[in-house]
């Protein structure tokens, strides 16, 4: 998608593109009482509203998404989307702050309201004939301790690959045998095959898959051949690693499942345009809200 296309700087084009992606057959529903019967409101100080001539609630493209109650014109939210869409390695709220012309606090929020229509269906990944891989990483921080100032820990990442399909990453307090397991289990069809390192704590939760194939890392083995490796999810963490290094810097534990659902989606949807995955974040907006207040809560 072309960041000259008048979605990105005309707010009526704007409203009317975002309609057509919430309301494909050309008939608004209410998001209140799900009726069709609408109404079109015009004038100047109602332009873009639609009222609803069953619950007589009045609403806009924005009501019942990510946008809702946002003053940041529609087309500054759609280049910000594309934008998010197309960087690889991801936007920085410095960035977005200078090339929308908004202030930091704007940008930021926009952002992490972006990261949350990024977010998967939680849909389990794999199935009969298809094969997952799953490795771990620290990113951030320092290896060795810094002589002055405060330095931030490095975090812990788990990630699951579906080879030829999706990610789903996972920040987790500690990697041991019990995280692994759930984060597996629960994400993971057991049908699937499991493609690990020689971690000690897949031994055992590799029975419950499947096959189960690993490589010996600790002997620098990456691939026993016949498509026995866990290359894959290490393709993913080279990516993000260069996310966290070159764009972000620092990742707050509180944000950071936001940030991995933001590269998780861009990864699982590589095959396609940037266009088409802009348009998939637009979808994913659709029924999901993330207040200024929420965001600042502490992740659970």
């Amino acid at each position: 998608m072309n960041i000259t296309n008048p979605i990105f700087h005309d707010e009526a084009k704007a409203a009317a593109h975002i309609e057509q992606s919430r309301w494909p057959d050309g008939e608004p529903v209410c998001p209140f009482c799900e009726s069709t019967g609408v109404t079109r409101m015009g004038g100047k100080t109602q332009a873009g509203m639609f009222l609803c001539n069953s619950c007589r609630d009045k609403f806009t493209c924005r009501t019942g998404t990510v946008m809702e109650r946002s003053h940041l014109p529609l087309h500054k939210w759609l280049l910000a989307t594309h934008l998010m869409a197309a960087s690889k390695k991801g936007m920085s709220a410095k960035q977005m702050e200078r090339m929308l012309g908004v202030t930091y606090k704007t940008a930021w929020f926009l952002c992490h309201r972006i990261r949350e229509a990024m977010q998967d269906d939680g849909a389990p990944l794999g199935g009969e004939g298809k094969t997952v891989e799953s490795d771990e990483a620290f990113v951030g921080g320092f290896k060795k301790k810094r002589l002055s100032g405060k330095v931030a820990p490095k975090k812990k990442i788990m990630t699951l690959v579906e080879r030829d399909g999706r990610a789903r990453s996972f920040h987790v307090t500690h990697i041991d045998h019990t995280n692994v397991r759930a984060a597996l289990v629960t994400n993971v069809h057991r049908s699937s095959t499991l493609m690990t390192d020689d971690a000690r704590w897949y031994k055992n939760v590799g029975r419950e898959f499947a096959a189960h194939g690993s490589t010996l890392h600790a002997l620098r083995q990456f691939s026993k051949g016949d498509g026995v490796h866990s290359n894959t999810a290490e393709n993913f963490f080279s990516i993000f690693k260069r996310g966290v290094i070159g764009v972000y810097h620092h990742m707050s534990a509180v944000h950071m499942h936001r940030y991995l659902a933001e590269f998780d989606m861009r990864y699982s949807t590589k095959k396609i345009s940037d266009g088409e995955r802009a348009s998939l974040i637009l979808k994913g907006m659709e029924g999901r809200r993330l207040t200024y207040r929420r965001t600042n809560a502490v992740a659970a």
